[in-house]
């Protein structure tokens, strides 16, 4: 055992006997220091590597971060300052993005400055703010973090200078930028790059030079450029593209967004299926009729994100995105928000052909020369087509483009199989999400225009086989079971593309202002699920999903009307013959046997998932919760393979499969991103653009894997 000494002398331990009423045997005196009085103490033993605890090696990783920081001019640049907790009784509520004066406070209490209405608002800009009414927390808060400019401050306050010498960087709280890391959208990002392309030609050659906003080559044409789809990734790779100087031709199966609106609403009145033009298939993509979610996990603060919001924001989103913790758009700021998207374009001199489907591709040498293409809108057997050369196409069909997947394998392309979630959407009262979020603040939601948000939820349970009985030829031990795509004061709605098959989704106003609230519950699957149905091959998770898509439409009874079961009768495994809790959804639902409708591990994993949410929201498994048959379009089902740098087919040159049909991203923000590298990519191949990717957005999130 360790241990270490304490020599003293003699004298100083006087105190011993100094207090009469006490007596100690009397030390004998000796010589300053000599004969050492000895105490040996153990030391505690230091845990290092995986035996520290998981707080110590966050303390640590935090200390060697702090440590690395140097800051080389702390009156220079942008300080960030993170987590300042506004108080919801303090603070003007969720739609005010200025600077309050309990902000100021909070900002002032982090300078150490003792008069926070001396501090001028013009030197700080909130970054973002997001509501915490976690249970844990004292009571609800708004969390900021607001960027200070330091030479504007000190400019506008001078006294505020040595408060800013005192300045220190903590990891997570307060963070020193040299720069602004505000980023521009992506038209004016593309011209910078142009710029620089075209002095630096100009300085070699002198024969490089723009016209009408594209570049025009001596004796080269411009080179032609199919886009599959017009989703947010083929939107975003036809922007920069086009920017770049590209001829580029959006393909679109389905409808421009008016159209695409009167055919889903014969479908919501007359049932009448448009099976191009629908919930899934037309401009904008799935996402255009659904809650318009903003969040991702490829990094908020990438310069990639930044980018893809602000051009948003360019084309008509709500500023509120760029500062929101939780940005939403709804289906109504979408609609408009894609008519300028689209008039840009065209501008730009993009040929945009909606009601076109691309029923083959045209291959020379193992290469892409073309598409063969026909009008989506001709169901008859004579419908004329027609082939079109280019030097590239961009594949940027949705996870539903099930025919696209089967006229790839004919080409050998190679698609993997993927994993991905099945299950049923869950609807509770939004006042009832509300109550269980927010106790006493619930009464200040107001369908969406209160001082707070409307209540969402987000919940997920890992379960394994000690869980849950499982199969001899079931899939993997442990699944997780988690909420997707939840939309509070939303709606269920219909986005089957056949109507021999029956899927749902969910879908939100900006306002969020219906009184229900709604979220697909679902179980992780793989190819051991799919393989223990007989289901092989690449494609066997597509047939999969439309096994249980075709049950579900049997226990309708057919019709578009959705079978639904309340939540506790699922968990007894009944049907109860009491009457059923309200729906949203508009085609009409059915009393029926969900806890029939998948194989029994599938089932047990989400029935034990849901005693697991009750306990994380008491309230969450009620009468009047009503789960909703079937989810199945969760992601694709496959993954086409293509280079991590190049963007292009692995098994097919020139073409270039992105976005969430091809496996590599799972909603708005992701799919743009990919569609915004992945343009960047492919200009460089053409020749269009000769910088560094890397430095112009910063590095992609594993281009090679897929990442939502």
């Amino acid at each position: 055992m360790a241990s270490f000494k304490i020599s003293l002398p003699s004298s100083h331990f006087s105190f011993l006997n100094s207090n009469p009423k006490f007596t100690f045997p009397k030390i004998k005196s000796f010589p300053l220091y000599s004969n050492p009085f000895c105490i040996k103490c153990s030391k505690r033993i230091k845990r290092r590597g995986k035996l520290r605890y998981p707080s110590e090696k966050k303390k640590l990783k935090q200390q060697q971060e702090e440590a690395q920081v140097d800051v080389k001019n702390k009156f220079e640049g942008i300080w960030r300052l993170s987590k300042l907790n506004v108080s919801v009784h303090k603070d003007p509520g969720k739609d005010f993005l200025d600077l309050s004066d309990a902000l100021l406070q909070e900002i002032a209490k982090v300078l150490e400055f003792p008069v926070a209405s001396m501090l001028p608002q013009e030197a700080f800009k909130v970054v973002r703010k997001s509501f915490d009414a976690r249970k844990l927390q004292k009571e609800p808060k708004f969390v900021y973090s607001v960027d200070m400019d330091v030479q504007k401050l000190i400019d506008l306050e001078p006294r505020t200078w040595e408060f800013i010498s005192e300045l220190e960087p903590k990891v997570g709280l307060i963070e020193h930028l040299p720069h602004d890391r505000t980023s521009g959208d992506i038209m004016s990002i593309v011209h910078d790059c142009r710029k620089l392309d075209e002095n630096a030609s100009t300085s070699e050659s002198g024969d490089m030079n723009l016209c009408n906003g594209s570049h025009t080559y001596p004796n080269y044409r411009k080179p032609k450029v199919a886009v599959v789809g017009s989703g947010p990734a083929g939107l975003f790779a036809s922007l920069v593209l086009a920017e770049f100087g590209a001829d580029v031709t959006v393909m679109e199966r389905g409808q421009a967004v008016e159209k695409r609106g009167r055919d889903i609403g014969a479908l919501i009145v007359r049932r009448i299926l448009q099976e191009e033009s629908n919930f899934c298939f037309g401009e904008g993509g799935a996402g255009t009729w659904s809650d318009g979610k903003l969040v991702t996990r490829i990094g908020r603060n990438s310069g990639s994100v930044l980018a893809v919001l602000e051009t948003l924001v360019h084309f008509g989103a709500p500023k509120k995105i760029l500062v929101d913790g939780k940005p939403h758009l709804g289906t109504d700021k979408l609609v408009p928000l894609l008519q300028n998207f689209r008039r840009y374009l065209e501008e730009l001199g993009v040929n945009i052909m909606f009601g076109t489907r691309v029923d083959d591709l045209l291959v020379k040498d193992e290469h892409v020369v073309g598409v063969k293409v026909s009008d989506s809108s001709d169901n008859s057997s004579h419908s004329t087509s027609q082939n079109l050369s280019y030097d590239a196409v961009v594949l940027a069909v949705g996870h539903s483009a099930r025919d696209t997947y089967q006229m790839l394998l004919s080409h050998g392309v190679n698609l993997v199989e993927k994993d991905f979630a099945v299950g049923l959407r869950v609807e509770h009262p939004q006042e009832l999400i509300n109550s269980i979020q927010y106790s006493g603040l619930a009464n200040e939601v107001l369908s969406g225009r209160g001082k707070v948000p409307v209540a969402d939820y987000k919940v997920v349970e890992y379960v394994n086989a000690e869980d849950i009985a499982l199969p001899s030829n079931s899939g993997p031990i442990n699944r997780s079971c988690y909420s997707f795509c939840m939309c509070p004061g939303g709606q269920v709605v219909l986005t089957s593309t056949d109507p021999s098959e029956l899927c749902i989704n969910g879908m939100s106003f900006s306002r969020r202002s219906s009184k229900w609230a709604n979220a697909a519950l679902v179980v992780t699957v793989s190819s051991k699920d799919f393989s223990a149905l007989d289901l092989n091959g690449p494609l066997a998770g597509v047939e999969f999903q439309r096994m249980f898509e075709r049950k579900a439409a049997a226990m309708g009874g057919g019709n578009f009307v959705v079978p639904v079961q309340t939540v506790t009768d699922f968990l007894d495994s009944k049907l109860s013959v009491t009457s059923l809790p309200s729906s949203s959804y508009r085609l009409g639902v059915r009393a029926a046997n969900l806890h029939e409708l998948f194989p029994s591990h599938i089932t047990s994993s989400l029935q034990h998932s849901l005693l697991k949410f009750d306990k994380d929201l008491p309230g969450f498994i009620s009468s009047n919760a009503l789960l909703h048959g079937v989810e199945t379009r969760t992601s694709s089902p496959v993954q086409i393979s293509r280079s991590a740098d190049t963007y292009e087919c692995t098994s097919l040159r020139g073409l270039y499969p992105i976005g969430e049909g091809a496996g590599y991203a799972g909603g708005i923000v992701s799919a743009a991103v990919d569609g915004m590298y992945s343009g960047f990519a492919l200009a460089k191949s053409l020749g269009l653009f000769h910088g560094s990717i890397e430095s112009v957005i910063g590095k992609a999130q594993n281009a090679g894997v897929a990442k939502y």
